[in-house]
């Protein structure tokens, strides 16, 4: 006797049949989800960083211009000139001294025409030493106002005072967890400007010199990190440091210890040492510092004859942006489990339901295989189970009025199973096909949705970059070296300003304005208008229009847009020559117009038949891939369709189908 067989009720193969797709359905849109939103935000995160680094800079420079400022108006003031060629040091000192006070400089000072020091206002006891080997102050003599960023070793800082020679050496607090460095810095790095005094007939009688020490300058740095983060703070910690480098070794920073001081004298690593210092580029990041993670950016501080002397670095805390993945992640996980739950009650309610006129149907069956006669079905549903009920009513009457011909009905409702079959499967078919294009038309929308704000997000950054660009070519003259560099980021400039053009066309929902539309001569006028702006060498354009093919419905701009894309991808697919087809037919017993535009190119892959109307997909090394995502959108908008056809190495085929009426 054979074991009799495990059985499972159709509600549960009908529950368990929903049930997989569904969940694999959901793993996949989670998994998708997570790594998307974490490229996002790490891509998001870097670009913020390189913004705060140009924030920083900025803060860098202007407070370099305030110091040049201060030192160019004190050297122009009307009584400087006089005063220092009389060489009254307490006249000078009555000059420089409260200009030193007020402006908060770290030093100022005066020299005569032969670069010899007049009086320094951190030292006034000492004077009389030369200065012309300094090359700020031996341009200065030259007549120029000198400004940018140096290095003082501590022989010429101790002759400025011992308190600025104290104040250059970078303590290693005890606290501090890092290896320490070899030797605590002994020179400074400073901003220093040095402009000439001159008479009234504009002789240069001297020079001014004045400058503002950044080793453990607190309130520089301070300064420039409330610029870039406004103070913003993640669980009571700022998220935000600054940091300056005198060659390798920090000097000053915004990082604080446990034990309220700052951290200082750490090093730069050898990656960052090899981009910043020795290559002279920019270098963006993860950096272990203090006892956090964080997403750094550091850039090179070059010195009047553009070599390296230290760094400018700022960095964000990278658990603020851990924490922003992890928050996207759970509320994608609470959504994606609600619709999980949801889908697997709805699940258990359509079994069921579906389950119960099958189950109704095997009782009466099993009524007339014991023999009862004129069994009925009172089973009422407008699908093929209520067409299997009320055949089962016409077999059960069949078989009450002629057992004879029981045979005869078995195979004729064989023969109606089948059909029913067939209709459901090509029922089916049509709503996977639906299915597809409703999936295609959301995603289109949801990536026009980020498009738009990526173009948003990007134009803001690039409008500051062209305007900083443009800028510098009118301070770089056409023959100077470094000018081809210029034009070159420049021209990229205007090439990512493209793309966010292109981006934000294919994000914009663009108002149809309907006319009538003559397709033939739409057609037409594209094929002459391409002859003069892209060479037509090998291509032979064969041009077939029905004259049947009247006037559409429609957006004249747009309808020649999607044509005009159609004609050029098929004039680029073939770049050895070839045949470009168009023509124009009327679709038969209906009110549609079709348009084919065909190639002999190189034909598209079977593979990605299916991505070609998908967003940013292209196989084109300078393409965007929006030109058939916009196409595709545009024809939909007009209520037609756009189909494609390729055979690999023998060509391409595009049909549009329009309807007479929009």
């Amino acid at each position: 006797m054979n074991p009799r067989k495990l059985r499972f009720p159709i509600k549960t193969k009908l529950t368990i049949a929903t049930l997989i797709p569904l969940g694999v359905a959901i793993l996949i849109c989670w998994m998708a989800g997570v790594f998307i939103l974490s490229a996002k935000v790490a891509t998001q995160a870097q670009e913020k960083v390189r913004y705060d680094l140009n924030v920083a800079r900025e803060a860098y420079q202007n407070e370099l211009t305030r110091l040049y400022d201060v030192v160019k108006f004190t050297a122009a003031f009307g009584k400087t000139g006089e005063t220092v060629v009389s060489g009254n040091r307490e006249a000078v000192s009555d000059i420089l001294t409260p200009v030193r006070t007020n402006e908060h400089l770290d030093i100022l000072g005066a020299v005569d025409a032969s670069g010899k020091v007049i009086y320094r206002t951190t030292n006034p006891g000492l004077a009389g030493d030369d200065k012309s080997r300094n090359q700020f102050i031996a341009r200065a003599l030259r007549g120029e106002i000198v400004s940018g960023t140096t290095v003082l070793p501590a022989a010429e800082l101790a002759l400025e005072g011992e308190t600025l020679l104290h104040q250059a050496k970078v303590p290693v607090p005890a606290s501090a967890k890092h290896e320490p460095p070899s030797s605590a810095p002994s020179a400074g790095m400073f901003l220093f400007v040095a402009a000439p005094v001159r008479d009234r007939a504009g002789n240069v009688l001297g020079a001014l010199y004045g400058g503002i020490l950044l080793n453990n300058s607190r309130p520089f740095v301070d300064k420039i990190k409330s610029v870039v983060y406004e103070g913003a703070r993640l669980h009571g910690t700022d998220i935000g440091t600054t940091t300056l480098y005198l060659g390798d070794q920090m000097i000053a920073t915004t990082l604080p210890l446990h034990s309220g001081e700052r951290l200082a004298g750490m090093k730069l690593t050898r990656q960052v040492n090899g981009k910043v210092l020795l290559a002279k580029t920019r270098w963006v990041g993860r950096t272990y510092v203090g006892n956090d993670w964080y997403l750094s950016a550091y850039e090179p501080i070059l010195s009047l004859q553009g070599v390296p002397i230290g760094a400018l670095a700022v960095g964000m805390l990278e658990s603020q942006y851990s924490a922003v993945k992890i928050d996207m992640a759970v509320l994608l996980s609470f959504v994606l489990l609600v619709s999980c739950l949801v889908g697997v009650s709805m699940a258990g309610f359509l079994g069921k339901k579906l389950a119960h006129p099958i189950k109704e149907l095997e009782l009466l069956t099993r009524r007339v295989a014991a023999g009862e006669r004129n069994v009925q079905s009172h089973i009422e549903s407008r699908d093929e189970i209520g067409d299997l009920a009320e055949r089962f009513n016409d077999m059960s009457r069949s078989l009450a009025e002629r057992e004879d011909n029981i045979i005869e009905l078995n195979r004729n409702l064989e023969e109606k199973v089948k059909l029913r079959t067939a209709e459901l499967e090509e029922n089916n078919r049509l709503l996977v096909q639906t299915r597809e294009e409703l999936l295609r038309v959301e995603k289109l929308a949801a990536i026009g949705e980020l498009a738009a704000g990526v173009a948003h997000e990007i134009n803001n950054p690039m409008a500051i970059i062209r305007g900083n660009v443009e800028l510098l070519q009118l301070t770089v003259p056409e023959d100077a070296d470094n000018r081809e560099e210029v034009d070159t980021i420049f021209q990229q400039v205007k090439r990512v300003e493209r793309i966010v053009s292109n981006l934000q066309k294919f994000a914009r929902k663009q108002k149809r304005e309907n006319a009538p539309v003559h397709l033939n001569e739409l057609l037409h006028e594209i094929v002459a208008q391409i002859r003069h702006q892209v060479p037509l060498d090998g291509i032979k354009v064969v041009e077939h229009y029905s004259r049947a093919v009247e006037v559409v419905e429609g957006d004249g701009d747009q309808l020649r847009q999607v044509f005009t894309n159609l004609v050029l991808n098929g004039i680029q697919a073939m770049p050895e020559g070839g045949v470009l087809s168009l023509k124009t037919n009327p679709v038969q017993d209906t009110e549609l117009y079709e348009v084919q535009v065909a190639d002999t190119g190189v034909g598209i892959q079977p593979e990605n038949l299916n991505q070609v109307f998908n967003p940013f997909f292209t196989t084109k090394p300078s393409g965007t891939g929006l030109g058939l995502s916009v196409s595709y959108g545009i024809v939909r908008e007009h209520g037609g369709t756009i189909d494609i056809q390729s055979i690999p190495g023998s060509g391409t085929t595009f049909s549009v189908v329009l309807p007479r009426e929009a």
